[in-house]
Parts: structure tokens; C-alpha cells; sequence
């Protein structure tokens, strides 16, 4: 008897990988730039950034320059600076006064204006009551409406009041901003009715549910709405020259103004104008954290 054995078969070897040939690079993605494409978007950039920055280069530099005739383009070298205009705008008796005014007037609008589309918002959003829609989307209208032909019966009625030449008076005619409203709506809308109907459950009142869950989670809009409403504000040159009848109520923009019809030299102007400048600066540091991100969930991306 015969014992018949039997031999496995040879284990498959793995099928050779191809190499690349030598020399030969890797090809590109058809989404991966060239690098032609990428220097010729770094030097678009660099132009649009140096466009952007001149001018407020041409006006910090001729701030500095003493007040004599300015020649194109000698001036704008940054030789023989000085701070005698910076000096003598400050020490002037009205820049002061001009100054807090426009804080005021920006800081308090800011504030009041971001509580009231915050809560308006809020009830647009969330809330279910009869005319909801209508009233919503009239409100909304006034956006349609040019600012300056509301401009004589809103001064007609603050004057009527008492409101000329008061902060009073100055600053509540802004407070009804219908974009911002729209803003609003827009970022609470998208919150989860989980919350709230969490919140509610737990006996939580509604003002309660608005400063504990909807103002914290509505913090990036409330930033991007805060600076731009704080520009505007502060740029604002029409309604306070208007409301203002003496220059104790004037803002910064309605004072520099005056001082072109003055004999006063370009780099006083100048200077008045890079201080007027800086808050409006410092007002995008301190939310440019929350800037973006506001801007991307709002809905002003269209």
C-alpha cells in the first residue's frame, strides 16, 4: 500500500508595484495652483494690500510733516516728522469735547441697539404670534427706505420734543436698525428649538432663557453687528451735524469738518482725522475674534 503525498501549492506572490520612473515627477491635481499661478496671486494681493494701506500711509505721514506746502511725491517720504500738528489739536479746546461726544454717542448706540435686534430677533425667530410674518417683513421694508428722506420729519419731530442738542436726541432716531433685526433673526433662527424647549421644561422664564442661551450662543453676530454699527456710528457726519446746533454737541467727524473752512493746515486736519481713526481701529481688534465667524453664520455671505 502506498501512501500518496501531497504538496501545497506555492503561496501567491503580491504583484509587483509599479515605480515611478526615474526623473519622472509626480503629476498635479487639476485643483493645485502652478507655481506661476500662486506668484501671480501673491503679487495681486500685495498690490490690492498696498492700494488699500496708501492712503491711510499718505495721512499718518503728512499728519507728521510740518505745515508748509506739500509737493507729490517729496511729501510723502517719511523725512522731517514731527508731532507739533498731533500737539496742537489736542490742546485745542474743541477736540476734546468732540471726542467724548462721538463715544458717546457710538458706545450707548451700540448698546442699545444690539439689546433691541437682539430681542426683536429673538421673538421673530422663536416666537409664534398673529402677525408675525407681516409685521416682520414691513419692518424690514424701511431698509428700502433712503436715509435722507426720512431725515427733515425725524427733525422735525426730535425738535418738536425738545431733542435738539442733546445726546438724547442724537442718538435715538439710530436705534431702530432694521438690518440688524434681519441679522438677528437670521443667526437665532438656526439654534436649536431643543434648547429652549429644555429651558422651559426646567421652569426657566423667558428672560431668563433670553440672557442665559440666546445671548452667549449669539455672540460672533453680536460682535460683527457691534462693529458695524460702532463705524457707522462713529463715521456718522449728517444726522449729528443736523441735530447739532453748537459746536458743545458737535462729533469728531462734524468738528473736523469745520476746520476746513477754518485757516487751520492740512496736517492738523490730518491729525484730527488719524485720531478719529484709531478707536475705530481698536474696535475691530477687540472683536475680530468673533468677526468672521459672526459673518459666516449671519448670512451676509448672500
Amino acid at each position: 500500500m502506498t501512501t500518496q503525498v501531497t504538496t501545497p501549492p506555492p503561496a501567491a506572490t503580491p504583484p509587483p508595484t509599479a515605480t515611478p520612473a526615474r526623473g519622472r515627477r509626480p503629476r498635479r491635481s487639476g485643483m493645485e495652483p502652478s507655481l506661476g499661478g500662486k506668484i501671480a496671486r501673491y503679487v495681486v494681493l500685495a498690490l490690492a494690500a498696498v492700494v488699500t494701506i496708501f492712503p491711510f500711509y499718505a495721512m499718518v505721514v503728512l499728519s507728521l510733516k510740518p505745515a508748509a506746502a506739500i509737493e507729490f511725491p517729496a511729501s510723502l517720504l517719511p523725512t522731517n516728522l514731527g508731532t507739533g500738528a498731533y500737539e496742537r489739536v489736542l490742546s485745542a479746546g474743541g477736540i476734546g469735547t468732540w471726542f467724548v461726544n462721538t463715544l458717546i454717542y457710538s458706545a450707548v448706540s451700540v448698546v442699545a441697539v444690539l439689546g433691541l435686534s437682539a430681542m426683536a430677533g429673538y421673538a421673530f425667530a422663536k416666537k409664534r404670534f398673529p402677525g408675525r410674518e407681516t409685521m416682520f417683513w414691513s419692518f424690514l421694508a424701511m431698509v428700502m427706505v433712503p436715509y435722507h428722506v426720512t431725515l427733515i420729519p425725524t427733525f422735525i419731530l426730535i425738535a418738536q420734543a425738545g431733542g435738539l442738542d442733546t445726546y438724547w436726541g442724537l442718538i435715538l432716531p439710530t436705534l431702530a436698525n432694521a438690518q440688524a433685526v434681519f441679522l438677528m433673526r437670521q443667526f437665532i433662527m438656526d439654534l436649536p428649538d431643543e434648547l429652549f424647549e429644555a429651558a422651559k421644561l426646567d421652569g426657566a422664564s423667558e428672560w431668563r432663557i433670553f440672557c442665559s442661551i440666546v445671548l452667549p450662543l449669539c455672540k460672533p453676530i453680536l460682535a460683527t453687528l457691534g462693529t458695524f454699527v460702532f463705524l457707522w456710528h462713529w463715521n456718522d457726519f449728517l444726522w449729528p451735524l443736523i441735530i447739532g446746533q453748537g459746536t458743545e454737541h458737535w462729533t469728531l467727524t462734524v468738528g473736523i469738518s469745520s476746520l476746513q473752512q477754518q485757516d487751520v493746515p492740512l496736517n492738523m486736519i490730518l491729525a484730527g482725522a488719524t485720531i478719529s481713526f484709531v478707536p475705530i481701529f481698536a474696535a475691530y481688534l477687540v472683536a475680530q475674534r468673533y468677526f468672521q465667524e459672526g459673518v459666516t453664520m449671519s448670512g451676509i455671505k448672500g
